[in-house]
């Protein structure tokens, strides 16, 4: 198994030089020690002394120095739009007050399917789209 010992952000490295390919979805990609299976089968060992929140494009440098390449597992997930911005922060009130994972745009939120928040959210008056994607949830000040 091979060991990862540092992290480099998407756009901070030649992702076309990548020795392979991890695909973890939103959940795995926030860890401080986890074993992860690359495309090839090699194996590879995160162990940091606090959690990372991987994100789509980043690196996962090895200590020979080669690097892998984290990819985002398309989730089902639901857009939120809404009429206006105040509309939108409302939405994203009600979602944060039952401590939902949420996805953060301009103009639209995203959350993992769940016909409960779903429901709550049509009748809040938000449109909704259901979509599969890559899921990239905002993370509290203390993670």
């Amino acid at each position: 198994m091979k060991r990862i010992v540092a992290i480099r952000p998407a756009g901070e490295w030649n992702a076309a030089g990548a020795a392979d390919v991890v695909v973890l979805d939103a959940q795995d990609r926030h860890r401080r020690r986890a074993v992860f299976a690359g495309a090839g089968g090699t194996g590879y060992l995160l162990d940091l002394p606090h959690p990372a929140q991987l994100r789509d494009g980043d690196g996962l440098v090895l200590e020979d120095g080669s690097v892998v390449r984290v990819a985002g597992q398309t989730e089902s997930l639901v857009e939120v739009a809404a009429t206006n911005a105040h509309q939108l922060a409302r939405l994203a009130w009600h979602l944060g007050n039952r401590h939902s994972e949420l996805q953060i745009d301009s103009d639209r939120l995203r959350i993992r399917r769940d016909h409960v928040l779903e429901d709550m959210l049509r009748g809040l008056g938000g449109r909704l789209t259901p979509i599969d994607a890559v899921f990239e949830p905002e993370h509290g000040a203390h993670d």
